[in-house]
C-alpha cells in the first residue's frame, strides 16, 4: 500500500469510530498501523496508536488501551511531538481510571491539564477538565466533580463543540444524581439526549438514555426508567460497549429490586458482575456485591448478606471510593440494626435512607 491508500484506511477507520462502529474501526486502524509501520512513517504510527487506544478505552478494554497509549507515548518521544505525548499520557490516565486507579489517573490528568493550559489549547483544556470531573466523581469528591464539569462545559460551549458539551451534560447529570439532586440530574440528561439525538451520536444517545433512566429511578418512576434502560442497552449491545452496558444492567437490577422483583434483580446484578470482571472494574463489582447483598438481606439471609456487604466495605476502602464506601457502611449499619447515614453529609451529598430496599443512586 502507498501512503495515500493508508491515509484512506485511517480516515475510514476514524469515520467508523465516530459512528460507534468500534469493531470495524479497530480492523481498519490495525491495517493502517501495519501500513504506516512498513513505510517507516512514525507520525502515522503515532496517530493510529492513539486512535486504537481510544476505541479500546470506549469498549472497556482498558489494559489494551493503556498499552496502545504507552506505545503512542514512545512514538511521540521519538518524533519529539510534545502535544501527542501529553495526549497519550492523558489517555493513559483515563484508562487507569477505568480500572479504578483514580489516584494515578488524577495525577496524570492534572499534569495534562497544566500542559494544555501552558499551550493555551482550549479544547484540550476542556477535555482534561471533563476527564478530571469524572475522576473526582469516582474518588467521591462530588462538589469538585460538578465544578470541573461546569468549567469544561463553559469552554466547549464557547468553542461551539456541541458533542463534547453533551458529554459534560451527562457528567453533570451523573454527579447531580449522586449528590441527591435528582430533578437537576434529569434536566441535564434530557438536554444531553436532545444534543446527541440531533447529532446522531449513538454512544452519546445511549449514555443519555441510561442517565435519564437513572434520574427517573431516583424519582420513583421505575417503569419509565426501565424503558430508558432498555433503549440504552439495545444501543450498547449493538456497538459493543461493555462498560456502559454493565452499569445499565446494574441500574436495571436496582430498579427491579425497588419493585420487589428479586429474581430479575439478581439476574441483572449477576450478569453485570460477569461483565465487570471482564473489564476489571472494581467499582462496578462493588455495586453488584451491594445489590446481591441487599437482596440476601431482603430475603432474610443475613449471614450471606454480611459476606457481600463486608467485602464491599473492604474493597471500597482499599480503592479509596468514598461514595461506594458510604453505601457499603450504610448497608452494614442497617444489617447491624442501627441505620447510619452521616457519611453522606460529610461528602456534601443529600441522600436520605430509612429502610430497605435502598434506592442507591
Amino acid at each position: 500500500m502507498d501512503c495515500l491508500e493508508i491515509k484512506r484506511l485511517f480516515d475510514k477507520a476514524e469515520a467508523f469510530k465516530q459512528k460507534s462502529r468500534y469493531k470495524d474501526s479497530l480492523l481498519l486502524f490495525g491495517k493502517a498501523l501495519r501500513g504506516y509501520s512498513s513505510l517507516g512513517d512514525l507520525q502515522g504510527v503515532l496517530e493510529c496508536l492513539l486512535s486504537i487506544g481510544d476505541v479500546h478505552r470506549m469498549i472497556g478494554n482498558f489494559d489494551l488501551a493503556e498499552k496502545s497509549y504507552s506505545d503512542a507515548a514512545s512514538a511521540a518521544r521519538q518524533t519529539g511531538d510534545r502535544v501527542a505525548l501529553a495526549d497519550a499520557a492523558t489517555n493513559i490516565g483515563l484508562s487507569l481510571r477505568g480500572k479504578g486507579d483514580w489516584k494515578n489517573a488524577l495525577a496524570a490528568l492534572k499534569k495534562g491539564l497544566a500542559f494544555y493550559e501552558k499551550e493555551n489549547d482550549r479544547q484540550a483544556v476542556a477535555f482534561a477538565l471533563w476527564a478530571i470531573g469524572g475522576t473526582l466523581r469516582i474518588k467521591g469528591d462530588i462538589p469538585g466533580a460538578i465544578g470541573a464539569y461546569k468549567d469544561s462545559l463553559k469552554i466547549f460551549r464557547k468553542l461551539r463543540l456541541k458533542q463534547s458539551g453533551g458529554y459534560c451534560l451527562c457528567g453533570l447529570g451523573g454527579a447531580h444524581r449522586v449528590a441527591g439532586l435528582f430533578p437537576e440530574s434529569l434536566a441535564y440528561y434530557r438536554e444531553a439526549n436532545r444534543v446527541f439525538s440531533e447529532l446522531g451520536d449513538r454512544f452519546g444517545t445511549a449514555y443519555s438514555y441510561c442517565g435519564t433512566g437513572n434520574a427517573e429511578r431516583m424519582l420513583g418512576e421505575y417503569q419509565k426508567a426501565l424503558s430508558n434502560f432498555n433503549r440504552a442497552s439495545a444501543i450498547y449491545r449493538r456497538i459493543g460497549d461493555r462498560v456502559s452496558y454493565s452499569y445499565t444492567l446494574w441500574s436495571m437490577g436496582t430498579a427491579h429490586k425497588m419493585l420487589g422483583n428479586y429474581e430479575k434483580a439478581r439476574y441483572y446484578f449477576r450478569t453485570a458482575r460477569g461483565l465487570f470482571k471482564k473489564t476489571k472494574d472494581p467499582r462496578g463489582l462493588i455495586y453488584c456485591r451491594l445489590g446481591l447483598g441487599e437482596l440476601a438481606l431482603l430475603e432474610g439471609k443475613k449471614a450471606r448478606a454480611a459476606i457481600y456487604i463486608d467485602e464491599s466495605v473492604r474493597q471500597a476502602a482499599d480503592y479509596g471510593f468514598k461514595v461506594e464506601r458510604c453505601h457499603a457502611e450504610m448497608l452494614q449499619s442497617y444489617l447491624d440494626g442501627k441505620l447510619r447515614t452521616g457519611c453522606y453529609n460529610r461528602l456534601g451529598i443529600k441522600l436520605t435512607f430509612d429502610r430497605a430496599p435502598f434506592n442507591i443512586p
